[in-house]
Protein backbone atom coordinates (compact mmCIF):
# COMPACT_ATOMS: atom_id res chain seq x y z
CA UNK A 1 0.00 0.00 0.00
CA UNK A 2 1.43 3.86 -1.23
CA UNK A 3 1.32 5.90 1.60
CA UNK A 4 -0.67 9.83 0.93
CA UNK A 5 2.45 11.30 0.54
CA UNK A 6 3.64 8.70 -2.66
CA UNK A 7 0.37 9.15 -4.09
CA UNK A 8 0.39 12.84 -4.29
CA UNK A 9 3.85 12.39 -6.17
CA UNK A 10 2.35 10.13 -8.72
CA UNK A 11 -0.39 12.52 -9.26
CA UNK A 12 2.11 15.30 -10.13
CA UNK A 13 4.10 12.58 -11.96
CA UNK A 14 0.83 12.24 -14.10
CA UNK A 15 0.44 16.34 -14.50
CA UNK A 16 4.08 16.28 -16.08
CA UNK A 17 3.58 13.32 -17.91
CA UNK A 18 0.16 15.63 -20.15
CA UNK A 19 2.31 18.25 -20.86
CA UNK A 20 1.82 20.67 -17.55
CA UNK A 21 3.54 22.18 -15.00
CA UNK A 22 2.76 20.71 -11.41
CA UNK A 23 4.34 23.89 -9.63
CA UNK A 24 2.19 26.63 -11.39
CA UNK A 25 0.17 28.45 -9.05
CA UNK A 26 -3.17 27.00 -10.75
CA UNK A 27 -1.54 23.25 -9.89
CA UNK A 28 0.04 23.12 -6.96
CA UNK A 29 -2.55 21.90 -4.24
CA UNK A 30 -4.36 19.65 -7.32
CA UNK A 31 -2.63 16.55 -5.92
CA UNK A 32 -4.04 17.51 -2.69
CA UNK A 33 -7.72 18.05 -4.12
CA UNK A 34 -7.47 14.89 -6.39
CA UNK A 35 -6.57 12.85 -3.12
CA UNK A 36 -9.46 14.12 -1.12
CA UNK A 37 -11.84 14.20 -4.44
CA UNK A 38 -10.84 10.32 -4.62
CA UNK A 39 -12.08 9.58 -0.43
CA UNK A 40 -15.32 10.83 -1.36
CA UNK A 41 -16.02 9.05 -4.95
CA UNK A 42 -14.56 6.02 -4.22
CA UNK A 43 -15.63 5.47 -0.81
CA UNK A 44 -17.35 2.00 -1.49
CA UNK A 45 -14.25 0.85 -0.74
CA UNK A 46 -14.20 1.50 2.56
CA UNK A 47 -16.46 -0.90 4.64
CA UNK A 48 -16.70 1.07 7.70
CA UNK A 49 -19.03 3.63 5.08
CA UNK A 50 -21.52 1.02 3.68
CA UNK A 51 -24.93 1.87 5.44
CA UNK A 52 -26.59 0.40 7.29
CA UNK A 53 -30.00 -1.40 5.66
CA UNK A 54 -32.74 -0.77 8.00
CA UNK A 55 -35.35 -3.13 7.46
CA UNK A 56 -38.95 -3.92 9.24
CA UNK A 57 -40.75 -6.61 9.68
CA UNK A 58 -43.93 -7.38 7.34
CA UNK A 59 -47.14 -6.33 8.97
CA UNK A 60 -45.47 -4.94 12.23
CA UNK A 61 -47.90 -1.66 11.83
CA UNK A 62 -50.75 -3.89 11.08
CA UNK A 63 -50.87 -3.68 7.40
CA UNK A 64 -49.42 -6.53 4.96
CA UNK A 65 -48.01 -5.35 2.08
CA UNK A 66 -47.29 -7.86 -0.79
CA UNK A 67 -47.37 -5.97 -3.76
CA UNK A 68 -44.41 -3.87 -6.18
CA UNK A 69 -42.41 -1.34 -4.52
CA UNK A 70 -40.52 1.23 -6.55
CA UNK A 71 -38.12 3.63 -6.02
CA UNK A 72 -36.62 6.33 -8.42
CA UNK A 73 -33.35 8.42 -8.62
CA UNK A 74 -29.90 9.38 -9.80
CA UNK A 75 -26.63 7.69 -9.81
CA UNK A 76 -23.14 8.64 -10.12
CA UNK A 77 -19.93 6.36 -10.67
CA UNK A 78 -16.85 6.05 -12.49
CA UNK A 79 -16.28 3.77 -15.36
CA UNK A 80 -13.12 1.41 -14.53
CA UNK A 81 -11.76 0.96 -18.01
CA UNK A 82 -11.06 4.99 -18.24
CA UNK A 83 -11.89 6.26 -15.07
CA UNK A 84 -14.56 8.34 -16.96
CA UNK A 85 -17.81 9.09 -15.28
CA UNK A 86 -21.23 7.68 -15.84
CA UNK A 87 -24.30 9.47 -14.55
CA UNK A 88 -27.91 8.44 -14.80
CA UNK A 89 -30.97 7.38 -13.28
CA UNK A 90 -32.33 4.28 -11.50
CA UNK A 91 -35.70 2.45 -11.30
CA UNK A 92 -35.86 -0.58 -8.55
CA UNK A 93 -37.95 -2.48 -7.45
CA UNK A 94 -39.14 -5.17 -5.32
CA UNK A 95 -42.43 -7.59 -3.72
CA UNK A 96 -41.94 -7.92 -0.20
CA UNK A 97 -42.87 -11.55 1.35
CA UNK A 98 -46.01 -11.24 2.65
CA UNK A 99 -43.76 -13.10 6.12
CA UNK A 100 -40.64 -11.22 5.35
CA UNK A 101 -39.60 -7.61 5.84
CA UNK A 102 -39.78 -4.60 4.11
CA UNK A 103 -36.79 -2.03 3.50
CA UNK A 104 -36.50 1.32 5.04
CA UNK A 105 -37.08 3.50 1.52
CA UNK A 106 -33.87 5.93 1.98
CA UNK A 107 -32.00 3.10 2.06
CA UNK A 108 -32.24 1.97 -1.53
CA UNK A 109 -30.63 5.30 -2.54
CA UNK A 110 -27.79 4.79 0.59
CA UNK A 111 -26.90 1.54 -1.78
CA UNK A 112 -26.93 2.80 -4.77
CA UNK A 113 -24.19 5.40 -3.91
CA UNK A 114 -22.17 3.25 -1.65
CA UNK A 115 -22.40 0.61 -4.81
CA UNK A 116 -21.49 2.96 -7.33
CA UNK A 117 -18.96 4.99 -5.29
CA UNK A 118 -16.32 2.18 -7.06
CA UNK A 119 -14.36 1.63 -10.55
CA UNK A 120 -17.59 0.21 -12.00
CA UNK A 121 -19.19 -0.79 -15.17
CA UNK A 122 -23.12 -0.77 -14.96
CA UNK A 123 -23.44 -4.22 -15.82
CA UNK A 124 -21.80 -5.36 -12.82
CA UNK A 125 -23.24 -2.41 -10.66
CA UNK A 126 -26.98 -3.66 -11.45
CA UNK A 127 -26.50 -7.13 -9.89
CA UNK A 128 -24.44 -5.68 -6.66
CA UNK A 129 -26.96 -3.50 -5.68
CA UNK A 130 -29.64 -6.53 -5.75
CA UNK A 131 -27.74 -8.30 -4.29
CA UNK A 132 -27.18 -6.30 -1.36
CA UNK A 133 -30.39 -5.72 -0.67
CA UNK A 134 -31.29 -9.18 -1.05
CA UNK A 135 -28.81 -10.09 1.62
CA UNK A 136 -30.54 -6.79 3.85
CA UNK A 137 -33.94 -8.93 3.68
CA UNK A 138 -32.45 -12.56 5.05
CA UNK A 139 -33.00 -15.66 3.37
CA UNK A 140 -35.38 -17.03 5.51
CA UNK A 141 -38.93 -15.15 4.00
CA UNK A 142 -36.79 -13.43 1.09
CA UNK A 143 -38.67 -11.26 -1.11
CA UNK A 144 -40.48 -12.59 -3.83
CA UNK A 145 -38.46 -11.02 -6.65
CA UNK A 146 -36.53 -7.68 -7.06
CA UNK A 147 -35.17 -5.32 -10.34
CA UNK A 148 -32.89 -2.92 -10.77
CA UNK A 149 -32.87 -1.15 -14.15
CA UNK A 150 -29.89 1.74 -14.92
CA UNK A 151 -29.83 4.17 -17.75
CA UNK A 152 -26.69 5.76 -18.25
CA UNK A 153 -24.67 8.16 -19.91
CA UNK A 154 -21.00 7.00 -20.56
CA UNK A 155 -18.36 9.85 -20.84
CA UNK A 156 -15.81 7.17 -21.72
CA UNK A 157 -17.53 6.76 -24.95
CA UNK A 158 -18.95 10.75 -25.38
CA UNK A 159 -15.65 12.63 -24.15
CA UNK A 160 -13.20 10.34 -26.20
CA UNK A 161 -12.82 7.40 -28.66
CA UNK A 162 -16.65 7.27 -30.37
CA UNK A 163 -17.65 10.39 -29.23
CA UNK A 164 -21.42 9.70 -29.87
CA UNK A 165 -23.92 9.65 -27.17
CA UNK A 166 -22.91 7.39 -24.67
CA UNK A 167 -26.24 6.14 -23.17
CA UNK A 168 -26.73 2.13 -21.81
CA UNK A 169 -29.46 0.37 -20.35
CA UNK A 170 -28.85 -2.45 -18.08
CA UNK A 171 -31.37 -4.19 -15.96
CA UNK A 172 -31.27 -7.21 -12.89
CA UNK A 173 -34.19 -8.98 -12.62
CA UNK A 174 -34.88 -11.57 -9.75
CA UNK A 175 -37.48 -14.24 -8.68
CA UNK A 176 -41.03 -13.60 -10.36
CA UNK A 177 -39.42 -10.25 -12.22
CA UNK A 178 -37.12 -12.74 -14.03
CA UNK A 179 -39.97 -15.34 -14.27
CA UNK A 180 -43.23 -13.65 -14.92
CA UNK A 181 -43.62 -12.06 -17.92
CA UNK A 182 -46.59 -9.74 -15.80
CA UNK A 183 -44.73 -8.52 -13.24
CA UNK A 184 -41.80 -7.61 -15.81
CA UNK A 185 -44.37 -5.76 -17.89
CA UNK A 186 -45.96 -4.06 -14.96
CA UNK A 187 -42.13 -2.53 -13.70
CA UNK A 188 -41.82 -1.80 -17.14
CA UNK A 189 -44.84 0.05 -18.04
CA UNK A 190 -44.38 1.94 -14.64
CA UNK A 191 -40.58 3.29 -15.60
CA UNK A 192 -42.26 4.67 -18.80
CA UNK A 193 -45.22 6.28 -16.88
CA UNK A 194 -42.62 7.76 -14.61
CA UNK A 195 -43.15 11.56 -14.31
CA UNK A 196 -40.83 12.61 -11.08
Amino acid sequence: MITEEQAKQNIRELIEYIGDNPDREGLKATPDRILRMFKEMFRGYDPSQKPVITTFPNGQDGIIYDNMVIDNGPFYSVCEHHCRTFFGEYWFAYIPNRKGRILGLSKIGRVIDYCSSKLQVQERLVQEVVEVLTEALGEENPPRGMALMMKGRHMCKESRGARKEGYMISTYLTGVFKSDLRVRNEFMSYIKEWRP
